[in-house]
């Protein structure tokens, strides 16, 4: 009988790559990889209409894009970050919208949990300038990189890709100097586990509360699970993500923040499944007066 020790952890695979087919035949970097490529279409800016000689308005077509990342089609827990959730593909349709609507110019957009990158790239396309951050750990800002070499016809902006562990207490002096000028924060599939909601909602504080305004944009997918306390199906983890929001609003005392949850009705350029556990949220910092 095998001891809990002894026991094989669990492995986690997305639930996308069963829904759409994504892969290629390119071959990986390493053994275990996939590299897939996720189409997306790329509308013109909204003030990108020209007119042709007869004074009649020239409507161009949106244009077939792609977004091609090398991930783990299956991971441990802890390296959920090597592969590609349905999160993702909304917190891009975001940007996408943000970016035609002029609300990313001249600005510098910081994602947390970043995890293949996939969302940074997206940001790139309309940033001044995007902050790629994860944990170092498995090989995670290693892939970031091999990704931004895929997608560098993305990629135009300043791009960098540092460090940041959600649990560390102790930032380094470049981390702190490029959050403090940071505008948008932006984040998906990174509530997972109570430990880690808990150490990312302190990290979202810290960076929020950092010279201030900013806006915060985190997507989620409740996941349900039967409890036999609650004889019911509950999202414990987006419970805790609720829970732990409110107490920062609450005693937050360095910046006054504005919470909302906001509607999904902005256009889908991305190929995947809107279902409706998917949720948005915003959050605003302002300075305390």
């Amino acid at each position: 009988m095998e001891t809990e020790s002894e026991m094989p952890e669990m492995t986690v695979t997305s639930e996308i790559y069963q829904e759409y087919d994504y892969k290629t035949k390119l071959k990986p970097s390493q053994e275990g990889n996939v590299i897939s490529e996720f189409p997306f279409l790329l509308p013109l800016s909204q003030n990108s209409c020209t007119f042709d000689d007869d004074d009649d308005l020239d409507i161009e077509r949106p244009s077939k894009a792609c977004v091609k990342i090398e991930h783990s089609s299956k991971t441990k827990i802890a390296l959920v970050g090597l592969q590609v959730w349905r999160g993702a593909f909304l917190l891009g349709d975001l940007l996408i919208h943000l970016g035609l609507n002029g609300k990313l110019n001249g600005k510098t957009v910081l994602e947390l949990g970043a995890g293949t990158g996939f969302t940074s790239f997206v940001a790139a396309l309309y940033a001044k300038k995007v902050i790629c951050t994860d944990i170092d750990l498995g090989g995670i800002l290693e892939l970031i990189k091999l990704n931004a070499k895929y997608n560098s016809e993305l990629i135009k902006s300043q791009f960098k890709v540092m460090p940041l562990d959600f649990k560390e207490i102790e930032w380094s002096r470049q981390l702190i100097q490029e959050i403090q000028k940071v505008d948008i924060v932006v984040a998906a599939d990174v509530i997972y586990d109570d430990d880690v909601t808990a150490a990312f909602i302190s990290t979202a504080q810290r960076i929020m509360n950092t010279n201030p305004p900013k806006v915060l944009y985190i997507v989620m997918e409740k996941r349900y699970v039967f409890t036999i306390e609650h004889m019911d199906s509950v999202a414990p983890c987006y419970e805790t993500f609720l829970a732990l929001l409110q107490k920062v609003k609450t005693e937050n005392v360095y910046a006054t923040w504005t919470v909302e949850q906001l509607p999904l009705d902005f256009p889908k350029y991305f190929t995947y499944d809107r279902v409706k556990e998917l949720v948005l949220w915003k959050i605003t910092s302002k300075v305390v007066k």
